[in-house]
């Protein structure tokens, strides 16, 4: 799918001009109804089944619950990544992706904390980082720019959810690894969290 980009120079306090990009609606889809987004209302839909399962204490339930999470993670690149091939992107789905990752990360980290698994002050960070952005994002929206998601974004997406599975799966694999993985990969995930969130707002400042 190609991409139109418009190049307008900003002068700040200090002087200095900066590119922004605004993606056109050339490549956009008008057609809302297709499988890409059927994939992401599905993964939504998955959040409070996930929930469910990690925090009624089923027989089993974080490793189903982990299951759950795994799949809706999967739909998240998969939809992607079928938007791009047919050229399906569509202006719900622009919204609607972001939104279900974040609800899904959220839904994980209070259930977490809830259970004494995950430190509060990191699902604040992380959770914080998340809603200062889709806020700078709301409000570049109404500049007309859609900012998108840049290397570090995506992989700071990658070590939360890698993180988030670790923490669950910690009685499976901590009779066989002594380390405490999912507290390694937590760090990690707000080291990614904290440093893509200042490259957001320097970026789109």
């Amino acid at each position: 799918m190609k991409y139109k980009f418009r190049v307008k120079k900003v002068k700040g306090a200090a002087g200095l001009r900066r590119r922004i990009f605004k993606k056109s609606d050339a490549g956009v889809s008008s057609n809302q109804v297709n499988l890409p987004n059927a994939l992401t209302i599905f993964r939504i839909i998955l959040v409070p089944v996930f929930m469910f399962l990690l925090l009624t204490r089923l027989p089993y339930g974080a490793y189903l619950a982990a299951g759950v999470f795994i799949v809706a993670a999967l739909t998240d690149s998969l939809d992607g990544y079928i938007a791009r091939k047919h050229q399906q992107v569509t202006k719900l789905g622009i919204i609607l992706d972001p939104l279900a990752d974040k609800l899904l990360i959220t839904a994980a980290l209070i259930s977490l904390v809830e259970l004494g698994r995950v430190a509060g002050w990191i699902a604040v960070i992380i959770l914080g980082r998340e809603f200062a952005v889709t806020g700078l994002r709301a409000v570049k929206a109404e500049e007309g720019i859609i900012i998108p998601a840049g290397i570090l974004g995506k992989t700071k997406t990658v070590s939360q959810i890698v993180a988030i599975i670790l923490v669950i799966l910690e009685g499976l694999y901590r009779r066989f690894v002594p380390w405490p993985l999912g507290d390694w990969a937590l760090y990690v995930a707000v080291i990614f969290t904290v440093v893509s969130g200042i490259q957001y707002f320097w970026r789109w400042r």
